[in-house]
């Protein structure tokens, strides 16, 4: 046993077995954690599909995905540079030319408004809209139209677009909607006070509040939408690796690139897995009459108790009417 081993005595060989196995453990550790997947090989031939802030990340891989199943997808960006770029590439990847780029800035509701005229005089359906875009925890700014940035593209423009294209939705039905929230809900609440965060600013909470927000609108927009074929629901896509982090400074700064982001790789989904969940909510054939709910790892997950609180979604959907000058 002794000679067995007696190679390890060499500290060159000892530490590049060390170091082998380390990696070998991160790998295992880093397929573990990437979850559950969409397998079913459901096509979407003829559909037309909406995919928001689609040139990168969790987006552009579920547009990817989409495309190779024989759908037209419009990727609704702000960037039309880096929208093409991504286009482009996965054109030639899937073959499929009918991928295209459309300007929606979420944080402008006359770009959305522009978006949803010019989609609507382009096509006349529209099967699947998934609510893909999303900020996190950026310092305070505003929208165009005043909201503080986190509320406002992630819930406030989201909410406006998808009641512009209801009408091409319900004429389309069965149709679905798809919503990106996040685990983050769970430690949300609606700042009813201070909705705008105007009195105070904590870039967490707001983030926070704008995916519990995310998950109240689903359920009260399911609600509405009982009986029309379209269905809502929303989910977790878990924890990516994609440009959502860029607003974070921690995670940019020298220490978190040597020591924080090697540590953190094996527990982060890449953006190819983030997005199935998003691919199972809007294709598969078993959530036809599904609505309301909420997924993670392709599963059906419960919502937190503040998520459940019908006369909270009712007073935010009011309020996001106002806002958007959705209703005069």
């Amino acid at each position: 046993m002794e000679g067995l081993f007696s190679f390890l005595r060499s500290r060159p060989v000892f530490w590049t077995s060390v170091a082998g196995t380390t990696v070998g453990v991160a790998c295992f550790v880093k397929d573990m954690m990437q979850g559950g997947k969409f397998t079913k090989p459901t096509r979407a031939d003829g559909k037309v599909i909406i995919v928001t802030g689609s040139n990168t990340g969790i987006g552009k891989e579920t547009v990817r995905e989409l495309a190779k199943r024989g759908a037209t997808v419009y990727m609704a960006c702000r960037d039309m540079k880096k929208c093409e770029e991504a286009r482009e590439e996965i054109v030639l990847e899937t073959k499929n030319k009918y991928v295209y780029c459309r300007e929606c800035d979420l944080a402008s509701l006359e770009s959305i408004r522009q978006f949803a005229e010019a989609f609507k005089a382009e096509q006349k359906r529209l099967d699947i809209l998934i609510n893909n875009a999303g900020v996190m925890r950026c310092p305070r700014s505003l929208t165009k139209e005043g909201f503080e940035l986190q509320l406002g593209v992630n819930h406030m423009g989201h909410f406006l677009l998808t009641n512009l294209l209801l009408d091409e939705l319900k004429k389309s039905a069965p149709s679905r909607i798809v919503v990106l929230s996040s685990m983050a809900h769970t430690r949300g609440e609606i700042n009813v006070g201070d909705l705008n965060s105007e009195k105070s600013y904590d870039e967490g909470k707001a983030y926070n509040q704008s995916k519990l927000a995310n998950i109240l609108f689903t359920r009260e927009l399911a609600r509405r939408l009982e009986g029309t074929g379209v269905t809502v629901n929303a989910l977790h896509p878990g924890v990516v690796d994609t440009e959502l982090f860029r607003h974070m400074g921690f995670f940019n700064s020298f220490f978190a690139s040597l020591i924080f982001k090697p540590l953190s790789w094996p527990f982060l989904k890449s953006p190819k897995n983030g997005a199935q969940t998003t691919l199972y909510a809007a294709l598969d054939e078993d959530l036809a009459t599904v609505s309301g709910k909420y997924f993670s790892d392709c599963n059906i997950k419960d919502v937190a108790p503040q998520a459940k609180d019908d006369a909270l979604a009712k007073w935010l959907w009011a309020v996001s009417e106002k806002w958007t000058r959705l209703t005069k």
